[in-house]
């Protein structure tokens, strides 16, 4: 079995024997099996799978995007893989939060970051690559002293921008579409 590929088991996630990590958020008390210390897997389709998204992780570089027709306000940030293919992108625009309360206030920050979308192709999902780019954009904020950012995210998204410390704001926001008008029949 030198062939394969053993790794550590820190929590559920890690051990493919673990139905129930995906599902549900227990407490260690409450696992249903208790876990090894390491784990390997035997099916080679699965085997590859994790081999070629170590390497993905390994090899792909997240930059900021700079030039061309990108004003200095909005943020592009993407995922590359050593041939150049594009496989995420952050984009994010700077605002000033007095201006939505009419006024500034001592202490109000001038600017704060709002978050647009974060984008991983299917297939490069749940490699971690969303979280580099969350990372790379609050290295770079920080560095140009801006503190806060704001984003609105639905499904996976919500829990990316949480684990990347993101908290969820009580308040009531609109989903509002704008769509061409629709034609009747008859």
């Amino acid at each position: 079995m030198a062939h394969l590929d053993v790794w550590p088991v820190h929590e559920p996630r890690d051990w493919p024997g673990a139905w129930w990590a995906e599902w549900y958020r227990l407490p260690p008390e409450r696992y249903p099996l208790p876990l090894p210390p390491a784990a390997y897997e035997l099916n080679r389709r699965y085997r590859d799978n994790r081999r070629w998204g170590a390497e993905v992780r390994r090899t792909a570089q997240v930059r900021r995007f700079t030039g061309g027709d990108l004003p200095d306000t909005c943020w592009r940030f993407v995922a590359e893989l050593p041939d150049g293919e594009l496989v995420g992108e952050l984009r994010a625009h700077e605002r000033s939060p007095h201006l939505g309360y009419g006024e500034w206030y001592p202490g109000m920050p001038e600017r704060e970051m709002v978050v647009d979308d974060v984008l991983v192709a299917a297939r490069y999902r749940r490699l971690g690559l969303g979280r580099r780019l969350v990372t790379a954009l609050i290295t770079e904020m920080r560095a140009a002293g801006i503190d806060g950012a704001a984003a609105i995210a639905e499904g996976f998204g919500i829990e990316l921008l949480l684990a990347c410390g993101f908290e969820i704001e009580a308040s009531r926001p609109a989903a509002l579409p704008l769509s061409p008008p629709r034609r009747g029949y008859g």
